[in-house]
């Protein structure tokens, strides 16, 4: 029996400029290495960090920008069993609720560049991005989703764990 795949627990932050556009990294390292996503990265487990500290300190590590708690908005939570068979993942993701100016482009991780929302779906992300989160984010901004996706043995399958919220409170099924 082989060892049991490793649970990661990650955010990912959503900011945008004033003219509208996102900011995504085009990232060095792995996960994901070559493709598109946005800011975020790994909790501290080690000291029991929270999401909203995390994505407070990945933003301000990854683009130079203080953000206020305040100021972030929980868009959705994202499970992914099995993602390139070599991790499972809880994500949570936060969108800045004001846009952000963005002096830095470069760091360790990759290259910060903006684009607009119609742009990403030529540009090279996650299949789970480009099928499920990014339409997921579009759809219900301002309000919230949460969705489990399978991603094992290189398959795709996917479905809504709690009825999506739109910004009005009301459910969308």
């Amino acid at each position: 029996m082989s060892d049991p795949l490793p649970y990661k627990i990650a955010v990912l932050c959503y900011l945008f400029d004033e003219q509208g556009r996102v900011l995504l990294l085009h990232r060095r390292k792995p996960p994901n290495q070559d493709l598109y996503s946005p800011v975020g990265g790994k909790l501290d487990q080690a000291t029991g960090e929270s999401p909203l500290a995390c994505a407070v300190r990945e933003i301000d590590e990854e683009t130079g920008v203080q953000v206020d708690p305040a100021n972030l908005h929980l868009a959705g939570i994202v499970s992914e069993t099995g993602y390139l068979d070599a991790a499972h993942w809880l994500m949570f993701l936060y969108e800045v609720t004001h846009p952000v100016r963005v002096e830095r482009t470069t760091f360790e991780e990759g290259r910060l560049e903006w684009h607009d929302a119609e742009a990403i779906a030529q540009l090279p992300i996650p299949d789970t991005d480009r099928k499920v989160i990014w339409p997921m984010f579009w759809r219900y901004r301002g309000g919230f989703f949460s969705v489990h996706i399978h991603c094992s043995g290189g398959g795709l399958r996917w479905r809504i764990e709690q009825p999506a919220r739109d910004v009005t409170g009301f459910t969308n099924i």
